[in-house]
């Protein structure tokens, strides 16, 4: 286990200042690399206390920043195209750095690191997923996932009404539920013919019966 000073909010762990306490894996890996702890030894602490006050100022202006791009960041659409079966089932996979790349495209500098693809993307359509700006500070996008930008732009126009925002999924119920149509329509129509065969056969009968007799 390592002792560790906060350089910043860290969910689960505490706020800037803090000194707690992590596995080692944890803090050499992701904590320390991305300049968001420091070890607790004597020299760090010193040196924290001493350029605390511009850390938190230099914080708050980070937060602030944050927050404003926050604004006009909430429920984006990134479209990512990709290939998908018939059913909705993604192809390909869809990973952070498509995302981030989607959201930078748009207008907005998203870092991979920033993604919180908490959950894997298999299906075509509409995908809230959250996006760290700051510690304190995130922020909820539409990961749009579809085959072709019209498919893409359908799948948005029809999330925006609030109604179902998997377009390729209901295409192929739709085709499922004509194939059951026909299926059933088939087979009625062969119901219906072989009763009509068995109403001729009856109605012969009788009349090859009188010939006979005659």
């Amino acid at each position: 286990m390592m002792e560790i000073i906060l350089l910043e909010r860290v969910e689960k762990l505490g706020q800037m200042g803090d000194v707690v306490t992590v596995k080692d894996g944890f803090a050499r890996n992701y904590l320390l690399p991305q300049k968001k702890a420091l070890r607790a030894n004597e020299s760090n602490r010193k040196d924290f206390e001493t350029k605390r006050v511009d850390l938190e100022a230099q914080n708050l202006t980070q937060k602030t920043e944050a927050e404003s791009v926050a604004k006009k960041m909430e429920g984006i659409y990134c479209s990512l195209i990709r290939q998908a079966s018939e059913g909705g089932q993604l192809y390909g996979s869809v990973s952070a750095r498509d995302i981030a790349e989607s959201a930078t495209a748009a207008g907005f500098a998203v870092g991979r690191n920033q993604v919180q693809l908490d959950r894997a993307i298999k299906m075509l359509g509409i995908h809230p997923i959250r996006v760290q700006l700051h510690a304190e500070v995130s922020v909820s996008i539409n990961v749009n996932a579809a085959r072709t930008e019209e498919e893409a732009e359908a799948q948005q126009a029809a999330d925006e009404k609030g109604e179902s925002t998997n377009v390729a999924a209901e295409a192929a119920d739709d085709v499922a539920e004509v194939q059951v149509e026909e299926i059933f329509e088939d087979g009625a129509q062969a119901d219906a013919e072989a009763e009509l065969g068995d109403d001729e056969a009856e109605a012969e009968a009788p009349a090859e019966e009188a010939e006979e007799q005659t």
